[in-house]
């Protein structure tokens, strides 16, 4: 990923909350001769050790696990608020840009056992259902339901390198900046919203 300087994102400490947060990921990799991308919740998990490594599952359906013995490197790449960034609003002209937060996740793949995947399946239920007035628990489901389990393929994802970007008009003064957020804010777009609260937590 292409990543000015200004933008780059190295705090492991807040890349591991933004992909805590923002686990819909888009896992990538090559497959039957061809480049293969699926849509997929990516859980962030710790090794004993606290080496870091992503947790999820496909449908046995999808034939890009078939990709996964060919070749076990992977891509997962996240994203965060993003937002359009109107040149008008700055006290003076310029381009307009597109502020985004992004993190790519390179890695290779490991296949789960069954076994395996049922205890990814739970990580990934507890972590969406915390919130919930009623939260559901893959322990409590029937035996019938869990045959279900039987068609996915879990993995695992081994870390070999993480690459960030948090482009937040971070080139801007204090006035543009703070200008730029207030006219986000005036947008009913959840995304501008999320992108000025991002920009006011980067720069207080």
């Amino acid at each position: 990923m292409y990543i000015p300087e200004n933008y780059s994102l190295t705090n492991q400490a807040e890349i591991h909350e933004f992909l805590h947060k923002n686990g819909f990921a888009l896992l990538i990799n090559q497959t039957l001769g061809k480049m293969w991308a699926t849509h997929v919740p990516l859980v962030l998990d710790f090794k004993s050790d606290g080496t870091p490594y992503l947790l999820g599952h496909i449908s046995k359906a999808n034939s890009q696990h078939e990709g996964f013995a060919e070749n076990n490197e992977i891509l997962a790449v996240f994203t965060g608020p993003h937002a359009y960034i109107s040149s008008s609003w700055y006290d003076h002209e310029n381009v307009p840009t597109w502020n985004y937060i992004a993190v790519h996740v390179y890695g290779k793949i490991k296949i789960h056992s069954h076994e395996e995947a049922v205890l990814g399946l739970k990580k990934l239920v507890d972590k969406y259902e915390e919130k919930s007035e009623n939260p559901i628990r893959v322990e409590n489901l029937s035996e019938k339901t869990m045959r279900e389990a039987r068609g996915i393929i879990g993995f695992e994802i081994e870390i070999t390198s993480i690459e960030a970007q948090k482009k937040l008009s971070q080139n801007r003064d204090d006035v543009n900046y703070k200008n730029i957020i207030s006219e986000l804010e005036t947008l009913k777009d959840p995304q501008a919203k999320a992108m000025a609260e991002a920009m006011k937590k980067n720069r207080p």
